[in-house]
């Protein structure tokens, strides 16, 4: 039995400690705040036997054998250095630190330890499933993907002055939405060779980064155009279109749940129009908070590599790799100039 202990009382609780329970190999034992009232209380009422207002408490005991995290990216490295180091396998969110230099200081504290970070998108039952028609030629050689996802979260609607709102703290559009695209997008057409990116804020508040607009080129030859914003009332969703020599896949998601009301759609070149396609329903699909099933899958992968002591992605080498453009994609910004990368993605 792999003994997990959370940090963090909000998504933490919410989505890590439900995802996690779905697996038998895993016992939930403790639970860390920053309110030791109030985490005490949460752990009561979720039914988890540990609980610190400390987590530094928590990752010092012996009877905790691996880490999740689900803090602000400001505070992950710390944390996750400080169980990397006392022999504990990590599962943290994105994006993983604030800068790439945290996020370096992380995957060498790494090393072998098993790791995870939470790509959620790419564990969505109609994502894999345009995955593998991708892989599979549905639509012969990509030439374009275009990306657009307008959505209005809590944060931008009230206003709020936190990390999911600010660039400095490595959040803002980029890190809370972004850090998801830059995974995906490689994901789905390889490495990204270059871009040219535009962060902005709201009118009244440049300072509160909700769009972030860039043009990109892959390693592949094919090119790239990406829109979202989080300061979108009544927004279009979440949709990629994926253009092939050989035909078209459309993804597209209109409602409001981030991770639930993904369609398929596609097209090859004799086709007069796209025609949906079926996606097998999601077993795990059983809760209230539409992100707990693909976390789930992603929880599982992560017991799989703590029990067989080796890296099963996404790891903290896909979480480096997002930082990289992350960081690249703010510099394009404020050097007002296309960026081009070396290297292959992790």
């Amino acid at each position: 039995m792999i003994r997990l202990g959370i940090v963090g009382c909000n998504y933490g609780r919410t989505v890590h400690l439900p995802a996690f329970r779905l697996d038998p190999r895993c016992e939930v034992t403790a639970l860390a705040g920053s309110d030791r009232a109030r985490t005490a209380e949460l752990a009561r009422q979720s039914g988890i036997a540990g609980a610190f207002g400390d987590w530094t408490e928590m990752i010092e005991r012996a009877d905790i054998d691996a880490v999740a995290i689900a803090t602000p990216p400001r505070l992950q490295p710390e944390i996750a250095i400080a169980a990397l180091q006392r022999g504990k396998p990590v599962f943290v969110e994105k994006p993983m630190a604030t800068d790439l230099a945290g996020a370096a200081a992380m995957l060498r504290a790494a090393g072998h330890t098993s790791t995870a970070i939470d790509y959620n998108f790419t564990e969505v039952m109609a994502w894999r499933k345009a995955k593998a028609m991708i892989d599979e030629g549905a639509i012969g050689r990509l030439r374009h993907v275009f990306v657009t996802w307008n959505v209005e979260n809590e944060t931008a609607r009230r206003r709020l002055k936190n990390w999911k709102t600010s660039g400095e703290g490595g959040g803002g559009a980029l890190g809370n939405f972004v850090s998801h695209s830059v995974h995906y997008l490689e994901w789905f057409c390889g490495p990204i060779a270059g871009f040219s990116s535009r962060l902005s804020g709201l009118p009244d508040d440049p300072a509160m980064e909700t769009t972030v607009a860039a043009t990109l080129a892959f390693a592949s030859g094919a090119a790239g155009s990406f829109a979202m914003s989080c300061a979108s009332y009544l927004g279009s969703g979440h949709r990629l279109e994926f253009y092939g020599d050989d035909g078209t896949l459309v993804l597209a998601n209109p409602t409001t749940d981030y991770m639930r009301g993904f369609t398929l759609a596609h097209a090859s070149r004799a086709a007069a129009a796209l025609t949906p396609v079926a996606v097998e329903a999601d077993p795990l699909d059983r809760f209230p908070d539409g992100r707990i099933a693909p976390v789930a899958r992603l929880a599982a992968r992560f017991l799989d590599g703590v029990e067989q002591r080796q890296q099963i992605p996404p790891g903290f080498a896909e979480g480096y790799r997002a930082q990289t453009l992350l960081d690249a994609m703010r510099r394009s910004h404020e050097q007002g100039r296309w960026v081009e990368l070396s290297g292959a993605a992790a």
